[in-house]
């Protein structure tokens, strides 16, 4: 899909982000699990990439995760209140080496920085589902700029939580679920949430730009998918099951969410708030299966992505 079909996504969400805000997001959102970062940097290292510099954009507990595989470790966000939650969240240790955080989009890459993220210094460029809110297009000419050669670009995502087939009514609440999300979020999803939805099909890539970035060898594209064919776990304990207060805070992280409260803010905390409504429809839908009142439990399928490419040797 060519650049010039799709318009730059914009976040209008995160970026402006407080740090009050950054710290709830990061105590609600499951952590990945360590097989994803296992997957990521046993590929990185057989096609020859090195264990010097990560570079880590829509930074937090990710880059902390990737910060003890390197020697030096820096993390970007856009955001202010991002970045001030993610220092509090690196760990304190007199031996190894602090991670540098600073604030900087994915287009820039630390350009501006002072000092700036130098011309082939980075040996792995990590976004956490994050990818989906850049522009492409100047994103991939700055990764070549930044990346070492035979260095690796890493993206991953999640994508939209299914019931699973074992849980009681499954079928109705998944169609009660999303006849909700699509007539209350529909006017409040962007771009960037259907790639991400889509496990980014249709994520540009550096070849498939107006301008490709011939610096990136398609031959490299490593493509990995987590659903319920896969054994493997995306996030730390699965993050399949939850009770519906834990339910109601994971949908109140989610941008269109967030949007929605925006435009709707005397239904916040009441009945007609929107995670008030998903709660409504899956707990009448239990009990009509006879799941008790205090049981109720969600299982979900987790479902997943991971794409990597390479920066080609010199």
């Amino acid at each position: 899909m060519s650049d010039s079909s799709l318009a730059v996504p914009v976040d209008k969400t995160f970026r402006f982000f407080t740090k009050s805000q950054g710290t709830e997001y990061a105590k609600i959102r499951p952590g990945y699990h360590s097989d994803l970062y296992k997957n990521i940097i046993e590929h990185h290292t057989s096609t020859g990439g090195k264990l010097d510099t990560v570079l880590d954009i829509g930074c937090g507990r990710a880059t902390c995760e990737l910060a003890s595989h390197f020697t030096h470790a820096v993390g970007l966000d856009p955001s202010e209140g991002m970045i001030k939650n993610a220092r509090d969240l690196a760990p304190n240790s007199s031996t190894t080496e602090s991670i540098r955080f600073e604030i900087s989009t994915a287009e820039e890459l630390g350009s501006h920085l002072s000092p700036p993220i130098n011309n082939c210094s980075i040996d792995l460029i990590t976004a956490a589902t994050a990818a989906h809110w850049f522009d492409m297009s100047r994103f991939w000419p700055r990764a070549a700029e930044v990346l070492k050669p035979g260095g690796t670009v890493v993206v991953w995502c999640t994508g939209e939580p299914k019931m699973h087939p074992s849980m009681p009514n499954a079928a109705a609440i998944q169609a009660a679920t999303e006849e909700i999300r699509e007539r209350e979020l529909t006017p409040f999803i962007e771009l960037g949430n259907r790639l991400a939805r889509g496990l980014y099909i249709d994520l540009l890539m550096p070849w498939a730009l107006s301008l490709p970035v011939a610096a990136f060898d398609e031959a490299t594209f490593f493509r990995k998918e987590w659903g319920p064919e896969n054994s493997e776990e995306f996030f730390v304990g699965g993050a399949t099951t939850a009770d519906l207060d834990t339910v109601e805070k994971l949908m109140s992280t989610m941008s269109p969410v967030q949007r929605w409260r925006e435009a709707h803010p005397d239904a916040v905390g009441t009945n007609r708030d929107y995670v008030k409504m998903q709660r409504s429809a899956i707990e009448r839908l239990l009990h009509e299966a006879g799941v008790e009142k205090g049981k109720e439990i969600v299982k979900g399928n987790v479902t997943g992505v991971l794409l990597m490419v390479k920066k080609k040797m010199e």
